[in-house]
């Protein structure tokens, strides 16, 4: 007999952004190497309990193809001896849903389908626990990450697992989500042993945003002109990126600089062309070179210049050893 576990998560399907996704957690180590599934264009699979880790793969063949929901769940479990022992949440690409629960899941154990999702549990301390998940994901404002992760904190505010807490993980694909397009994987992130998993979850979520994702609103992009654009020079010197005149004139020294800064901050995706920024990207600007005043004024230097540069600025030529670093014998190397 596999090893079972509590788990409690939902699958769902957001029409508008074309987007699948699944959210977990359970009281296991790295659910989401278990768990979830999904494929943009097909749907969303979660196998727990008992779980047969073949229900993932071979789910999404079928969802592929074009098999509804509740058919690819009538597929899989027929198909499987140990049924009684797993449970099963399935989303198509029209956002169908469908789940299952066997009658030998570990109490409390249950399911409730909505529309467009699926959430289901074993090891509850109760039915509230599915339902709270089901009305968090129908009532939070929001896109489909915001919606899961709502689900899964509602769960857990109803007693969750009821062992405890131990990983989560939040996987949402769409067609060309992934990292500069080249897969569907939009969100794929999890926490595999923390004390608070979900809240870590919900904090890697936010990194995650801020540098990868593009979500904010368009109408809340500042012009980088006048003060913006002497805050952005100014910032940006203090790091190390740009050495030209403060002068709030936007130029192509400044747009160099500023391209390099997102280069190396892994804000690609927060890029663009017509000299504005996003107010997270100025926010994080603003930090570092805040942060990276405190240690100019807190740090004792141990190397010459080392805290008169900041660090986006170019290495110089030739190194630069310490003057406390041990001098090589002759004919050394």
């Amino acid at each position: 007999m596999p090893p079972r576990f509590g788990t409690f998560s939902i699958v769902a399907y957001e029409a508008s952004t074309h987007s699948w996704g699944v959210a977990v957690h359970s009281k296991f180590p790295a659910v989401g190497s278990v768990v979830p599934w999904a494929r943009a264009g097909a749907g969303a699979v979660a196998t727990q309990a008992a779980s047969n880790v073949r229900w993932g793969p071979e789910g999404l063949r079928l969802l592929t193809e074009g098999v509804s929901a509740p058919d690819v769940v009538r597929r899989l479990v027929e198909a499987d001896p140990g049924r009684d022992d797993r449970q099963l949440g399935v989303v198509d690409a029209q956002g169908g849903a469908a789940a299952f629960t066997g009658s030998r899941c570990m109490e409390w154990a249950g399911h409730e389908v909505g529309d467009g999702f699926a959430c289901q549990g074993n090891v509850l301390f109760g039915p509230a626990v599915v339902r709270g998940m089901a009305r968090a994901y129908e009532s939070t404002p929001g896109d489909i990450a915001d919606r899961l992760l709502a689900a899964l904190a509602a769960g857990q505010r109803e007693g969750g697992d009821r062992r405890g807490q131990q990983s989560a993980a939040l996987l949402i694909t769409r067609p060309g989500g992934g990292y500069q397009g080249g897969d569907d994987r939009w969100v794929d992130i999890r926490v595999d042993d923390h004390l608070s998993p979900i809240e870590e979850l919900r904090r890697v979520f936010r990194v995650v945003d801020l540098t990868m994702l593009s979500r904010e609103d368009p109408a809340t992009l500042l012009r980088i002109t006048g003060e913006v654009a002497l805050g952005v020079q100014h910032d940006l010197a203090i790091l190390g990126y740009y050495n030209g005149r403060l002068n709030g004139k936007w130029d192509a020294a400044g747009r160099a600089a500023y391209t390099r800064f997102l280069g190396e901050h892994n804000f690609e995706s927060k890029q663009r062309n017509d000299d504005t920024i996003w107010p997270s990207v100025r926010a994080y600007l603003k930090e570092g070179a805040d942060a990276e005043v405190m240690r100019r004024t807190g740090t004792a230097p141990m190397v010459p210049d080392a805290l008169s540069r900041g660090p986006g600025a170019q290495p110089k030529q030739g190194g630069g050893a310490s003057p406390n670093a041990p001098k090589k014998a002759k004919g050394s190397k």
